[in-house]
């Protein structure tokens, strides 16, 4: 028989599987590139279409910042590259990213 703890809750069996300390920072970091409106602004945008840097460059942004962010974006594996001549172009690394990406902007719109 299991108790229940003061909290009301029944205590964890032991069963289920906790992520690693190394998994957990791993998540941090894509939070943390995620956090960032404009990174995310940018990954909105590859989320439609494999775009190059040029692309990308808004009306307030310079090609450095842009490249900057995409860089960030790339350590954190939520974009690939791949050169084409002299163009660089991104896109999101994978499904769990359009996925991740798609749910966290429902999530925010939620009342």
């Amino acid at each position: 028989m299991q108790t229940t703890q003061p909290c009301g809750h029944t205590p964890a069996t032991g069963d289920e599987t906790l992520p690693s300390r190394e998994q957990i920072e791993r998540t941090a970091e894509l939070f943390r590139a995620l956090g960032d409106p404009e990174r995310l602004s940018l990954l909105v945008k590859l989320g439609q279409a494999e775009r190059c840097v040029s692309e990308l460059v808004g009306e307030d942004d310079n090609f450095s910042t842009v490249s900057a962010r995409l860089h960030h974006l790339l350590r954190a594996r939520l974009v690939l590259r791949r050169r084409e001549s002299k163009h660089m172009y991104y896109r999101l690394a994978d499904e769990h990213v359009v996925r991740m990406v798609r749910d966290a902007l429902d999530h925010a719109d939620e009342p």
